[in-house]
Formats: C-alpha cells, structure tokens, sequence
C-alpha cells in the first residue's frame, strides 16, 4: 500500500504544480460548458478522500474534522471567489491528509470497515485498500477536469 499513497501524493503535487501555475482569478473562474472550476475540483478530492476513507467506511461517526466540507462536498458548485489562504491551505490539506491517512494505515485504523458502494463509480468498496484504489482513481478523474478547464480559461 505505500506505493498506493506514493502514487496519491505524486499525483496531487502534480495537481498543485497546475495550481500554482495559475492565477488566484483563472483558478476561480468557471469555463464555458463548466459548472465548476479548477479550485473547486482540487478542493473536492481533498474533501471527498477524506468522506470516503473515514466517514463512508465508519472510521469516524461525523464530519466534524473535515475542514471545508461544505465548499466541496458532492453535489456541491462554487459559491464564492476563493481566497489565496484558501488555496495555500487546500495545498497543503492535499499532502497532509494523505500522509495522516497512511500513518492511520499503519497503525491499524482501516483494519475493519463498513463497505459501501461508490456513487461515482457504482463499486462495492469491501476493504481498505479498495477505497484507496478508488480514490486515486477519483483524484485523477477530477484532474482531468481541471486540465480540460485550464485548456478552456482566457482571461
């Protein structure tokens, strides 16, 4: 599993290099045929990971922990310009979690889940390691997004 969180914080460093090639008003905008933007969707991989490996599978009993929820939830869309505290603080929550995730890992924590099914992906998620595959692929679906829309930005 530790190649598992690896490629996780590889590929949200290589979110926040696109990030950090952008302004604080391109990351806010929302492209043409978009109903989010580039922030949104970095900000929702960090809330979501979170929802997915410990409230969806029982670890934790509520959302209390989980900073920005609201902002970035599912079926949520950007209600406000975000700040550059915002999105520094995003970047680093990106890393951060993960690397809090994997100690918890390690320690035994995701040792006995509840499985759920996905809404995204339809998928039953019976154990740990099948929520985190899911989560990179999650991640990565939304970077994509995030590249198609920074292709879509002129300002």
């Amino acid at each position: 599993m530790t190649e598992t969180f690896k490629f996780i914080i590889d590929s949200r460093k290589s979110f926040i290099r696109l990030i950090d090639q952008l302004s604080e008003e391109e990351l806010n905008k929302i492209p043409e045929g978009f109903n989010n933007n580039i922030i949104w969707n970095f900000g929702h991989i960090v809330v979501s990971t979170q929802i997915l490996c410990y409230i969806r599978t029982g670890i934790w009993e509520d959302t209390s922990r989980i900073k920005y929820i609201n902002a970035y939830k599912k079926d949520t869309k950007p209600t406000y310009k975000v700040s550059k505290d915002e999105i520094e603080e995003l970047k680093t929550l990106a890393i951060s979690t993960i690397k809090e995730m994997e100690e918890h890992y390690e320690k035994g924590v995701f040792k006995d889940i509840t499985p759920y099914s996905t809404a995204t992906f339809g998928e039953q998620l019976n154990n740990f390691k099948d929520v985190l595959v899911t989560t990179v692929g999650h991640d990565n679906l939304h970077y994509g997004y995030a590249l198609a829309q920074k292709r879509t930005i002129s300002i």
